[in-house]
Order: structure tokens, then sequence, then C-alpha cells
């Protein structure tokens, strides 16, 4: 059932980083990148990806994980993504990329949640360092980075209620507690 495809597909920040995902598997999941909907179908968007314990190495030396827990530097090593997809806005086929990169980046992490994976989208990117490290061209500007392996940590949704903080924690067992808001409170109208 889709649903379940939806609950399985958090943002994991946390994998057994020794469980490989190959290059394989990463074509796979830009291939249904590839078949997703595209403003004007123009689609401008390109694709990095990498599965090399050295170039995965560069690409989280720029990345910054889970914003609302202030005092983790993110995934510690033999807990880090084992593959990374990066999604790059070709500026030769247009000025904006729209809404396409988040449709590409949603894509790829329910992909990779029937293949058994897990991933996070990540936006917090030093984005002009990573063009210097991976010498990507300038005609290509960095978007998304798509992180992923196979998942290592528990993540348990929580109903928000009014007035709640919606910034998700860790429990003492490392749990990643989720706050999601009611449909109730996000319908406004039925029309």
């Amino acid at each position: 059932m889709f649903k379940d495809l939806v609950l399985k597909c958090r943002s994991y920040r946390r994998f057994y980083q020794d469980v490989a995902v190959d290059k394989a598997t990463l074509r796979e999941l830009v291939d249904l990148a590839r078949l997703s909907a595209s403003g004007v179908n123009r689609q401008p968007l390109k694709y990095l990806i990498s599965s090399s314990k050295e170039n995965n190495a560069l690409i989280f030396s720029t990345l910054h994980w889970a914003g609302t827990l202030k005092t983790w530097p993110g995934p510690s090593e033999g807990e880090r993504p084992a593959g990374y997809i990066i999604i790059l806005g070709d500026k030769e086929v247009g000025a904006g990329f729209g809404l396409d990169p988040g449709i590409a980046a949603q894509t790829i992490l329910l992909g990779a949640v029937e293949k058994g994976l897990g991933g996070c989208m990540l936006g917090a990117v030093e984005k002009e360092q990573l063009r210097q490290l991976l010498k990507i061209p300038p005609r290509y500007e960095v978007t998304l980075v798509v992180a992923l392996g196979k998942p290592n940590e528990k993540i348990i949704l929580e109903t928000l209620q009014p007035g709640d903080s919606y910034d998700y924690w860790r429990d003492k067992d490392g749990g990643h507690h989720v706050p999601k808001r009611q449909l109730k409170d996000i319908i406004i109208a039925e029309l």
C-alpha cells in the first residue's frame, strides 16, 4: 500500500555505513526521478552520484545535519551515508528550477524505501565548497543533496497538538521523534 511506503519514508540521518549502496542502485533511483513530473516538462535537472568512500567523505564534509538538534554534529563515522545523489539544476536549460528538485528528491527517497534503504534530503549544504571539491562545472547549480543508506535509527511519529513545538527530538535510547500535525489541523476548508 502506498501509505505504508510514505510512512517508511522518513528523514533518516544515521545509517549502517558498511552496507554499500552501489552505483546501479543510484542510477535506478535517478531514473525514477527522470520519469517524474517536471515544470513545463523542461527537465532541467542533472545528477551526480557517489558511492565511493573517498567522494562520500568529501560530500559529507559540506553537509549540515538536523538543524533542530543544535548540539548534534551529524552522523558519526560508521553511521554515515553509503551513497549520495546530488541534484543539480542546469542553468543552460533555464534560470530557475521551480519545484523540480523537491519532486525529484522525494521520488528518489520513495524509491529508496522500496529497495529497503532510507535517506535524507539536505538543503543545508556548503554549495560552493561542494562545487569546488567535486569540480562541478559552473553551469550546474547545486540544489539538494540526497544522502542514502540502510537506516540505523528508529523514527517515531508523534501527534502534534496545537501549540506544541514541531521540533523533532531524540529520546535517551536514540529514538528520533517527529511531531506531525493532525489532518484536522491542516485542512482549512472542505468546499
